[in-house]
């Protein structure tokens, strides 16, 4: 999952993923098939842990803190980690958008239930459920951006004032 979600699908090829699991040619196409299938599990693996981060967070956080800190949460792992390799499934829809459409999907159907996780949060908030789905889209969004900015080795202060501007933004916007 690590080699995949660094480099991506593409640009793994299967001597890399050899190398990266320490395994012969024949063991892994007994364990995996092919690199495809190698590479859904590991996006469905990549969904299952961060929705039980996401989880962690909102049963112990207030919503709208909660929504702060899954945002905040890659910018937060120490240096060397995996904080710049952004969020596999945002990666997987811009790399294989038009290439591979049900990769991209099954990435986009993960993106869409955390998504609906923030509206949860804002409706636990105060917010409407209309507000809820408006504000939860623009959390989403803010949300890819950010994990696109760790990519691109930005600041990590820039990233932090663009989610405290977004969440500013949404404690005046109306409810």
């Amino acid at each position: 999952m690590s080699l995949f979600w660094r480099k991506g699908y593409q640009a793994s090829s299967l001597s890399d993923l050899l190398d990266e699991m320490k395994i012969g040619r024949g063991s892994f196409y007994a364990a995996f098939g092919d690199k495809r299938r190698l590479y859904l599990e590991c996006l469905n693996l990549f969904a299952e842990r961060t929705g039980a981060i996401v989880q962690k967070i909102k049963d112990k956080h207030p919503p709208m803190e909660a929504v702060r800190h899954f945002l905040q949460h890659s910018l937060n792992h120490t240096e060397g980690s995996k904080a710049g390799y952004g969020c596999m499934a945002v990666n997987t829809v811009i790399e294989l958008a038009g290439l591979d459409d049900e990769l991209a999907m099954v990435a986009s159907a993960w993106l869409s239930k955390l998504q609906a996780l923030f509206e949860e949060c804002l409706c636990e908030a105060g917010y409407s459920p209309a507000r809820a789905a408006e504000y939860g889209a623009y959390l989403m969004v803010v949300n890819e951006g950010v994990r696109v900015a760790s990519r691109r080795k930005l600041p990590r202060r820039q990233s932090l004032e663009a989610i405290d501007t977004a969440l500013r933004l949404l404690q005046t916007a109306p409810r």
